[in-house]
Parts: structure tokens; C-alpha cells; sequence
């Protein structure tokens, strides 16, 4: 119940009918009285100015009410009636839409207060007033839209700095790549592999897990490049690179370590397992067509990780052993 409701309701004890409808004329909101034995409701003139029609201009019955209720809201204000003249809720408030004599529609908030019952309980007279809240409603929607639009832009500024983001990131990605690819067999480069070197000879100590390298040479490559060139000298590193890849697991790190050296770092690996790598490059090498009179032939040198060894001592270990194969006659392991 509203607070002008209250003022009027408070001395109704007092108050001679004439009294009362004075009051009642001159309260600006729309108040109503229900008398539930007869059906009779009494609306004063604010409620009218409210809506937009002549004093007294409609039935004096709840049929009015009813009808004036927005179509969508009528089903929840009915709820809440029922509720309360059920005495299932201590109250009854409840804000919706009226619609005013030129068909717009108005937002009210609708408080009543029983103020006598029947013997049996049911509703005698009740009393309530309609308040206008129309601006105050519209000015929260037009601030929700106004939120609603600004947490769009939001989503949408977001999203748009993720796209920007997740680019950069992948701008950043294939940089790193490239920064550590070799250019022509886009194999590692060497300080990819001078990392990883590292790397793993400090988990191979800290696991004691087996790590084995594996150098290889191309055999004679000078002699090609000074008969045929060196762009044919570049397409043979190529195609010898593509054949290694076919040899070496996804676990397995290849890498052009300079000119026409390569190296595979091999993690998990022991010396057995290397040298079976090893011989599955060479074969596969020398499946390769010859390059005029030069057949293609790799020379291979193999170590395997010893606990505390430097990276540096191992890579000189497995060259070593590279040596000895050149040494060898060439196509060979050691």
C-alpha cells in the first residue's frame, strides 16, 4: 500500500463518507475501492488523469481493471491478486502495464491493503492505489539498453582483441619457427639444436635416460657442387633431408648442423637403437638416383650420452666417430 494510501486509510474510522471522497478526489494517484460484497470499485479522479480518461468515464466495476492489464502482464498480476487475497503472501505489490485512453500503455505500480473481511474470511473491502512509475521504468530500460550495448561493444572489442591476439601469437609462432629452421631443408637449424642438446642431456641426467646422437656427412659433396653447381648441390641436401625424415620418429629432433652435416638427437635412445636408425638413413640414401657419376652416400658417427658429459663432449664424440667412418671408406657407421 502506497503512502497516500496510508493517509487515507489511517483516519477511516473518523471520517464521514463525504469526508473520505474529498480526500480521495484531491490525492493525485489513481486510488481505488473495492467493495467485494457488491462488487461496487470506486476510482478516483487521479487514477483517470493517470490514464488519460474523463473522470468516472468507465464501469465502476473490476472488469476495468482487468481489462486495462497488458495482455502479457495479466496472467502474473493475477497471481499475485490471488495470492494475497488467499492470504499465501503478507502482501500485495506488484508493477505492470496499463493501457491509457490514446492506446499506449503506462507502467503502474499496484499496491492494496484488505481492510475487512467476512466471517467466512473471504475479502470485504480492500483498499489500493495505482502510482505512476513509467519514468523511472523507461529510464532503467534505457539504461539496460545503454549496458546491453556497451557489454556488446565490449564482446565484441573483446573478440576482436582475441582474433588480434591469437594472430600475433601465431605471427610470434612461425617467427620462433623460422628463427629456428634451417632456410633450405627446413630441417632445425643449429641453434635449435644447441638448445635442445642441452636440454636433453640435463633430463637424460636427471631421469637417467639414454640419449644418443647421430652426425652424418654427405659423402664427396664438394665434387658436386664445384661439377654441377650449387643449386644442385642445394637440391641434393634437399632430397637427402627428405629421405632421413622418412627414417626418424616424431621423438627425434633432425637438424642441419652446417654445410652438409646433419645430426639426429634422439632422446630415449641408446646406442643399439641409434645405430638401427642409422642404417635405415643409409639405406634409404642410397635409393636416391646418382648425380652424374656421384652416388649419393652418407657417412654416419654415433654416441651415446655418458652421465655428466657436456653437450659439447658428446657432439666431439660422436665426430670422432664420424671421422673414423670417413676414414672407413665412406657409407659407413661407426
Amino acid at each position: 500500500m502506497s503512502e497516500n494510501t496510508a493517509c487515507v486509510m489511517a483516519p477511516l474510522s473518523d471520517l464521514g463518507q463525504e469526508q473520505l471522497q474529498t480526500l480521495l478526489d484531491l490525492v493525485s494517484d489513481g486510488i481505488w475501492d473495492w467493495n467485494a460484497n457488491t462488487g461496487h470499485v470506486y476510482r478516483n479522479p487521479g487514477w483517470y488523469r493517470m490514464l488519460g480518461y474523463p473522470s468516472h468515464s468507465l464501469d465502476n466495476t473490476v472488469f476495468t481493471w482487468e481489462n486495462v492489464i497488458h495482455p502479457e502482464d495479466y496472467p502474473r498480476v493475477m497471481a499475485c491478486f490471488e495470492d494475497y487475497l488467499s492470504q499465501r503472501a503478507p502482501s500485495y505489490q506488484v508493477e505492470y502495464r496499463c493501457r491509457c485512453k490514446d492506446g499506449s500503455y503506462l507502467w503502474i505500480e499496484d499496491s492494496g491493503h484488505v481492510v475487512a473481511r467476512n466471517p467466512d474470511g473471504s475479502v470485504a473491502r480492500m483498499f489500493g492505489a495505482h502510482r505512476n512509475i513509467d519514468d523511472r521504468k523507461r529510464l532503467v530500460a534505457h539504461l539496460e539498453q545503454r549496458n546491453s550495448s556497451l557489454e556488446s561493444l565490449i564482446a565484441e572489442r573483446t573478440r576482436e582483441l582475441c582474433w588480434v591476439n591469437e594472430q600475433l601469437k601465431r605471427q610470434l609462432d612461425e617467427n620462433r619457427d623460422l628463427a629456428e629452421r634451417d632456410s633450405l631443408t627446413l630441417a632445425a637449424n643449429r641453434y635449435r639444436l644447441e638448445k635442445a642438446l642441452l636440454q636433453e642431456c640435463e633430463r637424460a641426467g636427471r631421469f637417467r635416460l639414454p640419449l644418443s646422437l647421430i652426425l652424418m656427412d654427405f659423402d664427396d659433396f664438394k665434387p658436386i657442387n664445384d661439377r654441377y653447381g650449387h643449386a644442385r648441390g642445394d637440391t641434393a641436401l634437399v632430397e637427402v633431408v627428405e629421405q632421413i625424415r622418412k627414417c626418424v620418429g616424431p621423438e627425434h629432433l633432425l637438424a642441419r648442423w652446417g654445410g652438409d652435416e646433419f645430426m639426429v638427437l634422439m632422446p630415449g635412445s641408446d646406442l643399439q637403437a641409434a645405430m638401427a636408425v642409422a642404417d635405415a638413413i643409409r639405406q634409404q640414401v642410397l635409393r636416391l638416383p646418382p648425380i652424374g657419376e656421384h652416388r649419393v652416400t652418407l657417412s654416419f658417427g654415433i654416441a651415446q650420452w655418458r652421465g655428466g658429459e657436456r653437450p659439447e663432449q658428446l657432439v666431439a664424440r660422436a665426430d670422432q666417430a664420424l671421422y673414423r667412418a670417413k676414414a672407413g671408406g665412406k657409407n659407413q657407421i661407426a
